[in-house]
């Protein structure tokens, strides 16, 4: 209930009713209302301020777990480089270095990216710079990785050219010791069995029987396998790739073709003493990038040490060769 307020009246000398008016009523009326919505917008700043709603508890608790699993994720990318880093240490130092590989230049490596800013799209958002620099490194992984990828995919190129390098290269004698009467001459200067003169034998010459096998010293492909070139006789040149090239001379007969196939130990032809010869025997040569070596060189495949040793001294005995 309301109170009731009086008022004195000196006229009357007496206390009278204050009696309120419809304005007054009104005025009192608003009053209320506007420290109503006052005390309202006060609560509401307040409360927005610094009491967290529902939602907004909700999807703090989610930021918050996103920034752990970002953290997380930061750590495993760290971890990610650092064995990368390890492939690519192992990459030059040992695997490239086994190949005879150059190293690959950090400058590819660790090369970035140019152009435009290809992370403009993450920016303006709350937490921009946490998504940027997750990209960034997963970019620089990722490149890091296919560079890596890359030389993998060389070293595997380069190793299965040096399985083919080392089955290629002229590695047995084409003679068999058991065979042989004796190795006639060996490269260097000799006494030109024709002309008694001294004379470049850019070969080995093995003494044999008519008919004793002849076989390939490595793998490779037949060149040729005619008489046509002057001296040699009946004559086979086997194409090894990688530059290599050897000549069987003064054959009786071949056991292969031109263009076939064959494998270090195969036998393609026979002793014989056709062409420019004193005896029978075969001519050897071994060539690289069309320059002749001595085969003497090239026999580490099947002698031992002794027997190695051995047919040196015999190969350097200033002589007269058989051709």
């Amino acid at each position: 209930m309301a109170k009731v307020k009086y008022y004195y009246d000196p006229k009357t000398l007496s206390y009278r009713k204050i009696e309120k008016d419809t304005r007054y009523r009104l005025q009192r009326t608003g009053a209320f209302l506007v420290a109503s919505a006052l005390l309202a917008g006060i609560f509401l700043f307040v409360a927005d301020t610094f009491i967290d709603s529902p939602k907004e508890k909700r999807l703090k608790r989610e930021l918050e777990n996103m920034r752990i699993q970002y953290d997380i994720l930061d750590q495993r990318l760290d971890h990610v480089a650092e064995v990368l880093e390890d492939l690519e240490q192992r990459d030059d130092n040992i695997y490239r270095v086994i190949f005879e590989a150059e190293p690959i230049p950090n400058s590819i490596r660790k090369a970035g990216f140019g152009g435009a800013n290809r992370y403009k799209k993450l920016e303006g958002y709350q937490n921009s710079e946490l998504i940027k620099e997750a990209s960034m490194k997963l970019d620089r992984i990722t490149k890091q990785v296919y560079v890596q990828s890359k030389s993998f995919d060389e070293l595997v190129e380069l190793a299965e050219n040096k399985g083919k390098l080392l089955e290629a290269i002229p590695a047995i004698q084409p003679v068999a010791n058991e065979d042989l009467n004796r190795l006639a001459s060996g490269y260097g200067f000799r006494l030109d069995p024709f002309t008694k003169a001294p004379k470049m034998h850019f070969g080995m010459d093995f003494s044999a029987d008519i008919g004793t096998p002849v076989y390939a010293t490595g793998d490779g492909v037949v060149e040729r396998a005619d008489n046509k070139s002057s001296g040699f006789g009946n004559h086979i040149r086997l194409d090894h790739g990688f530059g290599y090239l050897t000549l069987y001379a003064h054959l009786s007969e071949y056991n292969v073709r031109v263009g076939q196939k064959v494998k270090r130990g195969e036998v393609i032809g026979y002793v014989g003493n056709t062409g420019r010869s004193r005896g029978p025997h075969l001519h050897y040569e071994v060539w690289l990038n069309e320059e002749r070596l001595n085969p003497v060189n090239f026999y580490y495949g099947e002698l031992s040490p002794e027997e190695f040793s051995t047919i040196i001294q015999m190969a350097n005995q200033a002589n007269q060769s058989f051709d």
